[in-house]
């Protein structure tokens, strides 16, 4: 029961690589830009962020997913009146004099860069792109930015870690030969960013060109590569001068007809330490994850979530995930010690 149980759970993986649906992350809205190529240059500084995701432990061979994302503003300036504009010892850089006091920036570029690996048992997967929005004030608190990305992308299938048990090695359904075998495409991606200072909606599409790779020994066409749709919203509520929390939703769709959809809350005091939670429903599996982050000075940040699958006896066998984020902040003039426009 146990080995039918994992195995069924890595056929889950396995599938949802070949349908290619992007990875998963608990805490996409610290880093919305891997899902939206318009928050390029949203910030004031450059944004680094590091990030490792461990899922489901308890599996051989489970699902590993890393990401290295820069991306910085190209020609942005904001307004810096007033000397309250900068962080007054004793006050709260956060609030609600600070939102009140909230003005779109003027219209500039961004740019940025994406790397990511993703591991699954004998399947694994690679990316890079390159990105690029344009950001427009639409009010005097509103700004809408476009942005597109362009990479290449490339599945792997490495025979030799596949566990044959009783099966035919020379299955023609993964290739006769031996060794790794490898498909490299192409992968382009847009996107739409609205934001402001109470609330921020997005809206992404990723592997825009649907592409099929073959990994068998015959011609026939395995789908590898379908278009990824992301919706994603969030709203700022200030609950006390000290406090604002952010409820958020992301929903994930692709081919065939599956979906996916985050719920999350994010308490944050001042511009120094957060907790949060989110439920994850999927088609696949779904879960329930507490986070919490700290801000370390203007130029260090660091995060880490815990998730776990909703049914016991899944979660008996997979074991929890666990996911880390680290993030460097370059170039930082203004001093800010947490994101002023994706919060």
């Amino acid at each position: 029961m146990k080995n039918s149980l994992l195995y069924f759970c890595f056929m889950i993986v396995s599938l949802a690589s070949q349908a290619q649906a992007k990875p998963s992350y608990n805490q996409y809205v610290l880093n919305n830009y891997i899902l939206n190529p318009a928050l390029s240059g949203i910030e004031n500084y450059t944004d680094i962020k590091i990030s490792n995701r461990n899922q489901w432990n308890n599996i051989d061979g489970h699902p590993v997913s890393t990401y290295l994302s820069i991306q910085g503003p190209i020609g942005k300036s904001d307004l810096r009146t007033s000397a309250t504009s900068f962080q007054v010892p004793g006050e709260n850089p956060r609030g609600k004099q600070y939102w009140e006091d909230y003005t779109a920036p003027k219209p500039h570029h961004g740019i940025g860069f994406i790397a990511m690996n993703d591991k699954a048992g004998y399947i694994s997967r690679w990316s890079a792109f390159a990105t690029y929005a344009y950001h427009k004030p639409i009010g005097l608190r509103t700004t809408l930015a476009a942005g597109f990305m362009a990479g290449l992308s490339s599945i792997n299938v490495d025979r030799s870690k596949i566990n044959w048990g009783d099966t035919d090695p020379f299955d023609p359904a993964v290739d006769i030969a031996n060794g790794l075998i490898k498909k490299i495409k192409p992968e382009l991606g847009a996107g739409l960013w609205l934001y402001s200072a109470d609330y921020f909606a997005g809206l992404s599409v990723l592997n825009v060109i649907p592409g099929k790779v073959s990994f068998a020994q015959k011609n026939d066409k395995a789908s590898y590569y379908e278009p990824n749709y992301f919706f994603t919203a969030g709203y700022r509520l200030n609950i006390a001068e000290d406090f604002n929390l952010i409820p958020s939703v992301m929903v994930q769709y692709w081919r065939p007809q599956l979906l996916g959809a985050h719920i999350n809350a994010k308490l944050q005091y001042q511009d120094k330490i957060w907790v949060g939670g989110s439920y994850r429903y999927g088609d696949l599996v779904s879960g329930y994850s507490g986070m919490a982050g700290v801000f370390i000075g203007n130029t260090l940040n660091v995060s880490y979530s815990y998730e776990v699958a909703t049914s016991n006896k899944m979660r008996a066998y997979t074991g929890n995930t666990h996911e880390i984020m680290i993030g460097f902040v370059l170039g930082n003039k203004y001093g800010d010690t947490c994101p002023k426009n994706v919060w």
